[in-house]
């Protein structure tokens, strides 16, 4: 899922600068750096969190204009909410991510907003849900996006592996996203990380001074 900008007339600010979601045994990480840019050279905020929890224990990541993205999920924690009242249970993953799908497409002309869906719930367990802008919907095991995510294809093919452990795939998505923001111009800051279980969520944030470093840093 590639960051994409508003025309060269208007340089909206952008997120996605590096993005991920992972599924280990029993659960999902979810995370990304925390840096935000106008039109992909200059960097506007490097403080956001573009982790937002869209329900109990489903989070998404954005990616594109950082306001049409809020936009949507503002809009999909209502729909969500308001489905788990009528249903008297927690959604299902995929209905969120199916809900922030069909806001993307239906106003796919207006909108620049993508999103990575992660979370857990009784019927499939772990599932992660890539929602690109447009509003295509594919489910992945693990999945990257944002301007960062072209420095690290082979490292996430080489090391990701089915059913790793928590703190396997917690490593995982730590070295993933610091060797993004050790190479992106507009990536950086520090990483935000979720991971999500049957038992719950936990919030996992690693400072820049705190990330691997590798051995051409």
């Amino acid at each position: 899922m590639e960051k994409h900008c508003m025309d060269s007339q208007v340089k909206g600010v952008s997120t996605g600068t590096t993005i991920l979601a992972a599924i280990f045994d029993g659960g999902v990480v979810i995370g990304s750096d925390s840096r935000a840019s106008i039109g992909g050279e200059y960097v506007s905020s490097k403080t956001i969190n573009k982790v937002i929890q869209v329900h109990d224990q489903i989070f998404c990541c954005m990616a594109g204009s950082l306001a049409d993205a809020q936009a949507v999920i503002k809009a999909a924690k209502f729909h969500l909410s308001f489905h788990s009242v009528q249903m008297e249970t927690p959604p299902l993953v995929i209905a969120a991510a199916s809900v922030l799908k069909e806001l993307c497409y239906k106003n796919k002309d207006e909108l620049q907003a993508g999103f990575l869906t992660a979370g857990w719930d009784k019927k499939k367990g772990p599932q992660v849900y890539v929602v690109s802008l447009g509003g295509m919907l594919v489910s992945q095991p693990v999945t990257i996006g944002g301007s960062g995510s072209t420095y690290i294809y082979g490292y996430v093919d080489a090391k990701y592996k089915p059913n790793m452990s928590r703190e396997e795939c917690l490593q995982f998505a730590t070295n993933a996203l610091a060797l993004a923001m050790g190479r992106d111009n507009v990536s950086g800051g520090v990483a935000h990380l979720v991971v999500i279980t049957e038992t719950g969520v936990e919030h996992v944030v690693v400072p820049g001074n705190k990330l691997p470093r590798f051995h051409d840093e």
